[in-house]
């Protein structure tokens, strides 16, 4: 328990240097309103708080043989961008304490080191790494793919099992599961986060960019 808080209080004193507030002060109005100054980071963000809690509390609500777990913190990072996914992320694990009687806040905070802060993470210096590529010229044309699949599928399922291993590395297997066995099944559940990462990145991409902090049309629709 010391390494993930000590991991949390990092990440969170880190954030908060970065005064993620500001981006939820920003200069485009809500499409439904006419007046006032609020950010469209808020739907994502509510949305953040209302599903997630669930989705981290249901393997204790139920009983079953494998408790399938999933993160949606690298959709909750692309949303929101680092900053402030990282204080959303550790209030989901919060909430998820309260709505389960089974969880104990020790294990919420497990959860919410390694099924949201490190994840996260894992995407932010992925996507530092792409955007760096992307400065060097390594990908030619327009760049959409780039985001939705390298960002929102493959690097999806690639930053959830590293982060899922190294929880395993930390002392937190899955119940009912082999040590071998718990790699390969948070590989599979990886792909399960990259899914559905993957395909809300699509739609927000199309229809909402304003609901995606780490989306540029500079970035990835310019082809120079």
């Amino acid at each position: 328990m010391f390494l993930e808080a000590a991991i949390a209080l990092l990440s969170m004193a880190t954030a908060l240097f970065m005064q993620p507030w500001r981006l939820l002060a920003s200069q485009r109005p809500l499409a439904h309103e006419t007046h006032g100054r609020a950010s469209p980071l808020w739907t994502p963000l509510l949305a953040s708080l209302v599903v997630l809690p669930w989705a981290w509390a249901l393997p204790t609500l139920h009983h079953m043989p494998l408790q399938l777990q999933w993160s949606g913190a690298c959709l909750v990072l692309l949303t929101l961008g680092w900053p402030l996914a990282v204080p959303v992320l550790l209030a989901v694990g919060a909430i998820a304490a309260l709505v389960s009687p089974g969880l104990s806040w020790a294990d919420a905070l497990g959860l919410a080191v390694w099924q949201g802060v490190v994840p996260a993470t894992l995407a932010l210096l992925l996507g530092w790494l792409m955007r760096r590529l992307i400065a060097a010229r390594a990908f030619m044309g327009a760049r959409i793919f780039v985001y939705v699949l390298g960002r929102g599928f493959l690097g999806t399922a690639l930053c959830i099992f590293l982060a899922g291993s190294l929880s395993q590395w930390a002392g937190h297997v899955l119940p009912g599961v082999g040590e071998q066995l718990s790699l390969v099944a948070r590989w599979l559940m990886a792909w399960g986060d990259a899914v559905v990462t993957g395909m809300l990145c699509a739609v927000f991409v199309a229809f909402k960019p304003q609901w995606l902090a780490t989306w540029s049309d500079q970035i990835y629709l310019s082809g120079h």
